[in-house]
């Protein structure tokens, strides 16, 4: 996804290059919307020389989103708000060695109108991740990510829900400023098959103040994705940050279409402003909007019953992140 990271940082806005990002997304970030890869994702381009001794690090991360209403291709039209709060515990062994463990609990309210029959209602994600990190040399470190998650409507069983996956990897310093690598990732679907896909991780650090990376989202918009950030001044920082998202989860027996799956996707570009109050605290605001946006009805055998595009649609949102 970083292949030409070189040329990303110039990238504008415009229709023709949001189609590109599209398609290039959606090949390489089919795992998107799992907080955890993303947490792995920055965690495997960390420098050496940026690990701690050994110690344990906590963290805690919440956010709201607010997806304003959009009209559907097929009639009518639909809004969402989002919220997540993430903790999260990692024991540094030292020499960029490290364990840990996290839990992110999501929860998706959509709100639909001019519809007969809404599709699903309220949505609860819940993700246990566990993070490994071991360096192999100066220039060489491993990681690995297997998770378990699950997606729900309210009202379906959690045990219908769950899916697993992995993500594992390799980071390679080729300078002081630019750390980059590849590797693969593997999950389930619900109703679906098994998903295997190639990654690449790199954190580049253009200039003093310009960095390039893979890593999480804002909030509750979190994702794996691409991020260009720039370092205004010691408190103040802008991003430009893009990614594809999937939401895919199990409905409810009471739903009509019962214990059948439903999928949210499309293709978020935001700009954020983040604004940190010390080393450990951070506060974010961030608007943008949501292309290629896309909502789908299975049965309970994955077979497709409704399938629509959704109108480009606008987002805000705020993000708080705290490490102790």
């Amino acid at each position: 996804m970083e292949k030409n990271g070189s040329c990303i940082a110039e990238w504008k806005m415009n229709g023709i290059l949001i189609v590109m990002m599209t398609n290039y997304l959606r090949r390489l970030l089919p795992f998107a919307f799992t907080p955890g890869i993303a947490m792995a994702g920055e965690e495997a381009a960390v420098p050496l020389s940026m690990t701690p001794q050994p110690s344990w690090a906590w963290t805690l991360d919440a956010g709201y989103l607010h997806q304003q209403e959009t009209d559907l291709d097929d009639g009518g039209a639909f809004s969402v708000d989002r919220a997540n709060i993430a903790v999260g515990a990692k024991y540094s062994l030292g020499r960029g060695d490290s364990v840990g463990i996290g839990l992110e609990y999501g929860y998706h309210d959509y709100s639909f109108d001019g519809m007969k029959i809404e599709p699903w209602g309220k949505i609860h994600a819940l993700t246990l991740s566990a993070p490994i990190r071991r360096s192999l040399n100066s220039q060489w470190s491993l990681f690995a990510l297997p998770s378990v998650r699950a997606n729900y409507e309210d009202g379906a069983s959690i045990s219908d829900a769950v899916t697993g996956g992995l993500l594992a990897g390799a980071s390679y310093k080729l300078s002081e400023r630019l750390y980059i690598g590849p590797g693969f990732g593997i999950s389930s679907e619900l109703e679906d098959d098994l998903n295997l896909f190639p990654i690449l991780l790199i954190r580049w650090q253009i200039n003093d103040e310009l960095m390039l990376k893979t890593g999480r989202g804002m909030g509750a918009s979190q994702g794996p994705g691409l991020v260009l950030d720039w370092q205004a001044s010691e408190k103040w920082k802008l991003s430009l940050g893009a990614r594809y998202e999937k939401l895919r989860f199990r409905l409810s027996d009471r739903n009509f279409i019962p214990d059948g799956v439903g999928e949210d996707s499309g293709v978020p570009v935001y700009l954020g402003a983040s604004y940190k109050f010390s080393d450990t605290a951070e506060l974010s605001l961030y608007m943008g909007m949501k292309f290629a946006g896309s909502l789908e009805l299975e049965d309970s055998s994955g077979d497709s019953l409704y399938d629509t595009d959704y109108d480009t649609a606008p987002f805000f949102g705020v993000s708080w992140s705290s490490r102790f």
